[in-house]
């Protein structure tokens, strides 16, 4: 762009200077709150949805967790709606989050415990039986476990629930003494109010971590005034995304990297863009069911992923 202009669907939802993405996302979800903002499992979130849900949760940890500006969360789950619901939550209350990949090994997830100084995580129960192997040895009081439809409506909630732990028995037996459900925590929550932290732009947003190819993993410290100035960069990037309200961005790849989170859940989330989050992309079969009837904005995607799609008949034969 020669003339420095930005194309800049709608109101500037980041302040003059480096701001922060506790004012972005308070601006983000009051912009459209009818809109929708996340699906995922056939449960639909919208922008003020996501806002009451997110202070509520983040209330909540404040106020029983007794978590402050500056504190470490641990998220450790895939895309699910409980992910946008905790990030938006905890950075309007300037809580670090730590970002922690569903997959680890115990010894990965105990250095990457220890090494943020989490003092608190959400885990997915599928993950639970992990994190018991190694709590003992790190610095976390207080567990929060969900369940993969615990935000998905009505009966199909449970069922899924149900599902997941008895016929597909994908959740190990664990034992975590004292953990909190986290439909639990929603429901004490329930109008809750967020106090607001005085969050700058030096504060941690985010510890993420690399992948520890070459050793232990590192965590990237992001800064709020980081990560709103990469917002600005990618809005430019991605400005003919943005602001869109007629169709919908697939997301499969994991909030739990930057690929996804920055530019996906972020910047698209909080620009109007309605995302269809995808719990597990190698799950061809649900992936494609989850596609039908949907009208496509865009596709958040590796060549590897849309090769095995592309090579799918159900896939092809997708009217969009």
């Amino acid at each position: 762009m020669t003339d420095g202009a930005v194309p800049t669907p709608g109101r500037d939802l980041l302040p003059d200077g480096p701001g922060t993405l506790a004012v972005f996302c308070a601006r983000a979800l009051a912009r459209d709150p009818g809109q929708p903002a996340f699906t995922c499992l056939g449960t639909t979130l919208s922008f003020g949805e996501l806002d009451r849900l997110s202070s509520e949760f983040a209330a909540w940890v404040q106020q029983e967790l007794g978590l402050a500006r500056g504190s470490r969360l641990a998220l450790m789950m895939p895309n699910l709606l409980q992910y946008p619901v905790a990030i938006y939550g905890l950075l309007k209350a300037g809580i670090a989050v730590v970002n922690v990949n569903p997959l680890y090994t115990p010894r990965e997830l105990e250095h990457q415990l220890n090494d943020s100084g989490a003092e608190a995580i959400l885990v997915l129960a599928n993950c639970a039986a992990t994190l018991e192997k190694v709590i003992g040895r790190t610095g976390v009081k207080h567990v929060i476990v969900t369940e993969v439809g615990d935000l998905v409506t009505g009966l199909r909630g449970r069922l899924l629930n149900f599902v997941v732990r008895h016929v597909k028995r994908a959740v190990p037996a664990y034992r975590l003494p004292g953990h909190l459900r986290f439909r639990d925590v929603m429901a004490r929550a329930r109008g809750r109010r967020l106090e607001a932290a005085e969050v700058g732009a030096d504060d941690i947003a985010f510890l993420q971590y690399t992948g520890g190819t070459t050793g232990p993993s590192k965590g990237a410290v992001l800064t709020h005034g980081t990560v709103a100035a990469n917002l600005r960069q990618a809005r430019a990037l991605q400005a003919p995304l943005l602001g869109r309200t007629d169709g919908v961005m697939v997301l499969p790849l994991p909030l739990y990297h930057a690929a996804a989170l920055i530019p996906g859940c972020l910047l698209l989330g909080g620009e109007g863009v309605h995302l269809l989050l995808i719990p597990n992309p190698r799950d061809l079969d649900a992936f494609v069911a989850a596609l039908r009837g949907v009208r496509l904005t865009g596709f958040m995607g590796i060549n590897t992923l849309f090769q095995a799609l592309l090579q799918r008949e159900d896939f092809r034969a997708l009217d969009w």
